[in-house]
C-alpha cells in the first residue's frame, strides 16, 4: 500500500516542478521584455537603477509605495499619476503621465521592476491582470 502512495506523491512533486519552472521561465521572459520597455519610457525619471531622482521623481528600487498594491501600479501606468505621494517615507508631488502601453507591456514592465534593485514581488503579473484592473477603470 506504500508504494502507490510514494509514486503519487513522487508525481505531484514532478508535476509542482514544472510548473514552478514554467512560470520561473515566464517571469523571465516577462522580465526580459519589460527592461526594453523600462529603458524607452521610465528611465529618464526613475533612473538606470531605479534610484528615481531624489526629491524630484520617486524611487521605484526597494520602493513601500510601489510593492503595497499591485493595482494601483497597475493604474498609475494606464492613468498616471498626480498629486502628493509619499515614498520611502519622502513625499513627491511631480505629474507622471500615462504611460499609452498595452496590457502586456504594463505587465512585462512592472514584473521587471517589481522583481529588479532589491523589489521581490509576490506573484507574477499577467496581461489578464492589467486587463481586469483597466477594465475596472471605466
Amino acid at each position: 500500500m506504500k508504494r502507490p502512495i510514494q509514486i503519487v506523491a513522487l508525481l505531484g512533486i514532478m508535476m509542482a516542478s514544472f510548473t514552478l519552472k514554467d512560470q520561473d521561465n515566464a517571469l523571465k521572459k516577462s522580465m526580459e521584455a519589460g527592461k526594453g520597455t523600462y529603458s524607452a519610457v521610465c528611465l529618464a525619471c526613475h533612473m538606470g537603477s531605479g534610484q528615481g531622482i531624489p526629491s524630484v521623481f520617486p524611487p521605484l528600487a526597494k520602493s513601500d509605495y510601489l510593492m503595497e498594491d499591485t493595482d494601483r501600479a497597475i493604474e498609475g501606468l494606464i492613468k498616471g499619476l498626480t498629486g502628493e505621494i509619499e515614498v520611502n517615507g519622502t513625499k513627491y508631488n511631480q505629474v507622471m503621465p500615462a504611460s499609452g502601453l498595452d496590457d502586456q507591456d504594463i505587465a512585462n514592465v512592472l514584473n521587471y521592476v517589481m522583481n529588479s534593485w532589491g523589489n521581490k514581488a509576490k506573484a507574477t503579473l499577467t496581461k489578464a491582470k492589467v486587463a481586469k484592473v483597466r477594465a475596472s477603470l471605466k
